[in-house]
């Protein structure tokens, strides 16, 4: 009965599909006897620089070279897919700086009036410098500072990368949930681990967790010979259920789990990990995401990849919404009441009007499976549950409108 069930889907679904290329036929014969229509066209513009970053202690964590920019590829392959239909052409211009890069000069080279950056803090801050308040709307896809989002933000900025406020947010649901509520908290030497530390307190604060013991790691030995030694010894600490290590650069998180002093799972930035997006991730028709991605790339997709290929699949989105490839029609449609996108995790898509994020489910993984997705279930708001992660319109410093 299953089988059969399963077969009037998928012939329905053929049957649907069939009936939908007639449509689409059938309005492009229309199109063709009035005339070749004109094809209008969104430039949209990349923009990253080479980072040095200290060695990891993990041969198998290198970055791709690509980070980033196979992601804005396959969205423009997407949204051409869809403006074959409605006479949208996008086109993506390139600009991948040197580690020592002029991010104003790589921005003037790029001449777009959409940007999607993979900048890091310090490049993020040069590139609004460079572009003002001119007619030109900036996607961040590489920077999860929260000062973006608040002090810091701008009207023409948006964020598809999720802050360290809402990943923090999103693991903090997930513990209190299980009522593992007494929180350690070790931390990293790098201004990276200190902020993503100070998002850990937040979500303490706002969800019920207690940090009962906090430890900086600043060994200087060579962890990778002595964690069965200096691991439990550093872990003796107040009783707690769970250990939550804030250490962005992996330089000892990952010798955590399984080393403890007491048998107590570890979270954070290793061990049980808020991201963006994860290879793991296959529902809600991710699984085809991921093969398209793959196929395209070589490799598998990552949160950077993600956070740009939803910026320019919004701009996509927008541009066959409003049916214009006027700059103003798409911006004001990106940042409306109306706008949403699907984004392959569960939920529709759409942006913060206070401060231009990204509004998005949080995935919570291991190093090779799901456990669970944020928001979690319990945790309200009277608009909407993703609006539980992060900064929410009362607590924004953004004061840009």
């Amino acid at each position: 009965m299953i089988r059969g069930a399963a077969h009037v889907v998928i012939a329905f679904g053929a049957i649907a599909f069939g009936l939908m290329a007639l449509v689409l036929l059938a309005a492009a014969g229309r199109s063709e006897a009035a005339g070749p229509q004109p094809v209008q066209e969104v430039r949209v513009g990349y923009l990253s620089r080479a980072v040095a970053l200290p060695p990891g202690l993990s041969t198998l964590q290198v970055a791709p070279e690509d980070d980033g920019l196979q992601g804005a590829r396959l969205a423009i392959a997407d949204n051409n897919t869809t403006g074959r239909f409605t006479g949208h052409r996008f086109t993506l211009a390139e600009s991948v700086l040197a580690e020592d890069g002029d991010v104003a000069a790589g921005l003037a080279a790029l001449d777009v009036p959409y940007v999607v950056s993979t900048l890091n803090g310090e490049g993020l801050d040069r590139l609004l410098a460079a572009a003002g308040g001119g007619e030109i709307l900036i996607f961040n896809a590489g920077a999860a500072d929260d000062r973006f989002r608040n002090r810091d933000c701008r009207a023409n900025l948006l964020h598809t990368l999720p802050s360290r406020a809402m990943l923090a947010d999103a693991l903090g649901q997930y513990l209190v949930r299980k009522t593992w509520k007494r929180w350690v908290l070790v931390t990293g030497p790098s201004r990276a681990d200190a902020l993503f530390a100070d998002a850990v307190r937040r979500a303490a604060g706002r969800f019920g967790g207690r940090i009962v013991a906090e430890k900086t790691w600043s060994e200087q030995l060579d962890i990778r010979r002595t964690a069965e030694a200096e691991v439990p010894v550093f872990t003796q600490v107040a009783e707690h259920d769970v250990l939550i290590v804030a250490d962005e650069l992996g330089l000892f998180g990952e010798y955590l789990p399984y080393r403890t002093w007491a048998p107590r799972p570890v979270a954070g930035t290793q061990g049980l990990v808020p991201v963006a997006w994860d290879a793991s991730l296959e529902q809600w028709g991710a699984l085809q995401l991921q093969s398209r991605f793959r196929r395209q790339a070589g490799r598998d997709m990552t949160e950077t990849d993600y956070a740009a290929w939803a910026a320019i699949r919004s701009i996509g989105e927008a541009a066959s919404r409003s049916r214009s490839s006027e700059f103003a029609a798409i911006a004001a449609y990106i940042r409306g009441d109306a706008f949403e996108f699907a984004g392959f995790k569960g939920l529709s898509l759409s942006y913060r009007p206070w401060d231009g994020q990204l509004r998005q489910p949080i995935p919570l993984v291991t190093a090779r499976a799901v456990v669970s997705m944020s928001p979690q279930e319990g945790f309200l708001h009277p608009q909407t549950a993703l609006d539980t992660l992060g900064h929410d319109r009362p607590e924004s410093e953004c004061r840009h409108d």
